[in-house]
């Protein structure tokens, strides 16, 4: 502990409190102080980390990886990545053990595995969702606390995208049965990109022109609150005239409005409010690929000479 390093002081009463956790939360909050120590520079030395899991050497500075790594482990298309350069500082090689027994070479996926095309990814994450709705998920089953380190070391390749909705029955990780490190997830209300959401297009480059991403999905659910907001919304609207937005909910509301009109032109006219509301959800998520593809000049390229695909 360090009387002269507020910081060490805050980590020390922190770690202290290790040793009442059960075990298996102690070695994920030992592994998220090392984290901290190596990312703040301060010498293991400086704070005592107690409980069950004894302090060990923390590959230095983990949480640097960031965007050098996934670049670098991009631009190699669908081949693996090559080890960190020697001369990069922010990874250590050789500071994880690799795993015998699995598909990934540290036993979760890293920017250090092969990037995987489309169609294989789709194929995953159907599977994975067949395993959630049989009731056989295996997501977490062989998961080990030294996975997140090695994710935190070796940087991220996910094999897939997706932009769902923020709604918390709809968790997307869950629906596909999918662990740390698999998909890069992105959600809002309405799963919408009706505005050009600048942070949702912007991710979603990031995940392709730099993670290596070759699939992107976009993904509604039934009863979506958003959507039937929106169809409320634009009910009224047809009934006393449009009004103007009041609040950042009642602009996204409006900005869903041409979804739920397409959606109600495709009926017969005689359907009820949650009828349209229904049909929505579906129309939404056409809409949203069409925007991504107007929005976003590099995936339209890259869909088009068929490296991405889009669903």
């Amino acid at each position: 502990r360090s009387a002269h390093n507020p910081l060490a002081c805050q980590l020390s009463t922190l770690s202290s409190m290790v040793r009442f956790l059960p075990p298996s939360l102690a070695r994920l909050v030992t592994i998220a102080l090392q984290a901290r120590i190596h990312h703040d520079g301060l010498a293991p030395s400086a704070v005592s980390v107690g409980g069950p899991m004894p302090l060990a050497a923390a590959p230095p500075n983990p949480l640097a990886m960031g965007y050098r790594q996934s670049q670098r482990a991009a631009e190699v298309g669908d081949e693996a990545a090559e080890a960190p350069e020697a001369g990069d500082k922010s990874v250590s090689p050789g500071s994880m053990p690799r795993k015998a027994n699995s598909e990934y070479k540290y036993g979760v996926r890293t920017a250090l595995d092969a990037r995987v095309p489309a169609k294989e990814a789709l194929r995953t994450l159907r599977n994975g969702n067949a395993r959630f709705v049989n009731g056989i998920p295996r997501m977490l089953k062989n998961w080990e606390s030294q996975n997140f380190g090695a994710l935190a070391s070796y940087g991220q390749a996910p094999i897939a995208s997706v932009l769902g909705c923020a709604d918390s029955r709809a968790p997307i990780e869950l629906l596909f049965d999918a662990p740390p490190g698999e998909l890069f997830v992105l959600r809002n209300a309405g799963n919408t990109l009706s505005n050009a959401e600048g942070s949702m297009v912007g991710s979603l480059e990031f995940s392709v022109n730099a993670l290596g991403v070759k699939l992107v999905v976009v993904m509604g659910h039934t009863e979506c609150g958003a959507i039937k907001g929106a169809t409320a919304t634009m009910l009224n609207a047809q009934k006393a005239g449009p009004q103007a937005p009041q609040s950042s909910l009642d602009s996204l509301l409006v900005g869903l409005s041409p979804v739920v009109e397409q959606a109600q032109l495709e009926l017969d006219g005689t359907e009820s409010d949650k009828e349209i509301a229904t049909r929505a959800v579906g129309v939404n998520v056409f809409a949203g690929i069409e925007k991504l593809l107007i929005y976003s000049d590099s995936i339209r390229e890259k869909v088009k000479s068929g490296e991405v695909e889009v669903h």
